[in-house]
């Protein structure tokens, strides 16, 4: 590890960009305590390089504005080149979120309605798609398809498993009757893109970009990867540091082929909460719970986990598009995680404080850090680390069980 490289935090940049005072020097906790930037960035460069977390962006902001910008480690190696706070980074399923709330953009305008079943949104079964000839054969004859609404597939409630591909047949089912469990599906995501796309008649990465990444001046983020990236993108890398892949994300899929950076993440928070997206009312109605979580795991390693602890003293839950905590010392919070190949991501944004945090890392490692960042920089004491796998003894029986 190489963390001398680390790059000086980017207030300059930021807080112009984000308008506000460039001249702060800590950060406020959840708790109202601070802990100062110096401290925060040497905790920063201490938790990275114990865990072997090749590079990461980290973003913190108070009251809706940013406070504190860092990156840390490397974006490349051979040559070696240092990740910093334009670098773009593969943002995985926070996609989703930011998806979700464009689609609440679209509600606001009453241009899309979360509650008409997928099936009578399209003039044609969906078997009927070539893009789904193969793998909806089978859910388009189910009784239950008529009833799966958008709502339901944002809130990973419809019954579809992450992909078809993952089913033995390889082809999409409902699991349960839809809207009355939780079972994150990433084809859900995907399949509210389709059915927008066909409305629009416009791929979603035009959408994207014309509705909210231009607007907001997000000019390293991307569903798909642009060719001014090119010059300060982050490689991706596995948990013995390895290279893995470049990170050029086609096509554009709403669940999970984002690019972005932190800085850029924390642009789009500071703007939804100052409802700068969408009306205060529009993000009430996303960050209202759909359902209620009861599980040990967001991903189970078996069907007999029971029911955890962490999720009940949390009111963990989903809305549309986000992850819900809905009892903590410190008021409501919604957050997304991002998992893929060599890019570990999370954010989380308490909605009282408007207190946010984004971790954003090329590293299969990165996982191993989060607790520790957030506990100790935002004061997060409350997000459930064993739901969302964040526990070195569930990272280590995942990758037992990939």
């Amino acid at each position: 590890m190489r963390y001398p490289v680390f790059l000086a935090v980017a207030l300059s940049f930021c807080a112009s960009a984000l308008g506000q005072p460039r001249s702060a020097n800590a950060i406020r906790r959840l708790d109202g305590s601070s802990i100062s930037v110096a401290d925060a960035d040497a905790l920063a460069k201490k938790t990275l390089a114990a865990a072997h977390v090749t590079g990461a962006q980290i973003a913190v902001l108070n009251n809706g504005q940013l406070v504190w910008s860092a990156a840390y480690g490397l974006r490349h190696k051979d040559t070696d080149l240092p990740m910093d706070a334009q670098t773009t980074t593969w943002a995985a399923s926070i996609t989703k979120s930011v998806f979700a709330t464009y689609v609440m953009l679209l509600v606001e305008r009453g241009e899309f309605d979360l509650d008409q079943p997928i099936a009578s949104q399209l003039p044609k079964s969906l078997d009927e798609y070539e893009p789904y000839r193969e793998t909806a054969s089978e859910i388009a004859k189910d009784p239950a398809w008529p009833t799966v609404t958008p709502r339901m597939l944002l809130s990973h409630s419809s019954g579809l498993a992450n992909f078809a591909f993952i089913e033995p047949d390889k082809k999409m089912h409902l699991r349960f009757k839809p809207g009355t469990d939780f079972l994150y599906s990433g084809e859900g995501i995907n399949l509210v893109q389709f059915v927008i796309e066909q409305k629009k008649q416009k791929p979603i990465d035009e959408l994207m970009q014309e509705a909210i990444f231009t607007p907001l001046g997000m000019t390293r983020t991307g569903i798909i990867y642009r060719k001014e990236f090119e010059a300060d993108v982050a490689d991706r890398f596995d948990s013995n540091e390895k290279f893995h892949a470049q990170t050029r994300r086609f096509p554009a899929r709403a669940a999970g082929s984002m690019t972005t950076s932190a800085d850029d993440l924390a642009r789009f928070a500071s703007a939804l909460l100052d409802n700068r997206i969408i009306k205060a009312s529009t993000r009430d109605a996303m960050l209202s719970p759909v359902l209620r979580i009861h599980s040990v795991h967001q991903f189970p390693f078996g069907p007999n986990e029971g029911e955890g602890k962490e999720a009940t003293e949390v009111g963990l839950a989903y809305g549309v598009g986000w992850g819900l905590l809905t009892k903590t010392p410190y008021g409501p919070a919604f957050f997304k995680e991002g998992h893929g190949d060599g890019a570990q991501n999370f954010m989380i944004c308490f909605e009282r404080q408007k207190s946010c945090m984004i971790v954003l890392t090329n590293s299969d490692n990165g996982e191993l850090a989060f607790r520790a960042l957030f506990q100790t920089i935002l004061g997060d004491t409350v997000t459930p680390w064993e739901w969302e796998g964040y526990t070195s003894s569930y990272i280590e029986e995942s990758r037992k069980h990939p």
